[in-house]
């Protein structure tokens, strides 16, 4: 057989070994799963996966970098709930006609530890944009909304 074709059958067969391998290792299949669930943003469930790949390989980086990206948009997720949750209690307390001292000291704390939450978060490249984008929204709002009730 000529080199010609000698180089590039082996090449193709190294690869479709290794795809094998990858497409049939019990943590490479979990942290493909994984990786299905964090791109359709189901991060909690993309988490135990990769978390579960983890645990049978420590070498799987796909797994180790799915988890670690899991649990950051974990933590923006929970950040966003909790601002919508302090934006429901604020609009109910505005709906008041008067708003007295504990109730003004309320929002203020209310923002106070949404402004500071916010610092917290440390997205990286591959963070949903839309994640980071809502957070920093309501980061704004929170923000905007100190200055008020501090005045």
């Amino acid at each position: 057989m000529k080199t010609r074709y000698l180089f590039p059958l082996i090449a193709f067969t190294l690869v479709a070994v290794m795809a094998l391998y990858f497409l049939l290792n019990p943590s490479y299949e979990r942290s493909i799963e994984a990786k299905y669930h964090y791109e359709m943003g189901e991060y909690k469930e993309a988490y135990e996966l990769a978390n579960e790949a983890f645990s049978m390989d420590v070498y799987n980086r796909m797994a180790a970098t799915i988890m670690a990206q899991s649990k950051t948009s974990l933590k923006y997720v929970d950040y966003i709930n909790q601002a919508k949750e302090y934006l429901s209690q604020i609009n109910e307390i505005a709906t008041h006609d008067s708003i007295s001292d504990a109730q003004r000291a309320k929002m203020k704390l209310m923002s106070e530890i949404m402004v500071d939450s916010y610092v917290k978060l440390a997205p990286s490249v591959i963070t949903d944009k839309d994640l980071v984008k809502e957070a920093k929204k309501y980061h704004d709002d929170f923000e905007i909304l100190l200055e008020k009730v501090t005045q």
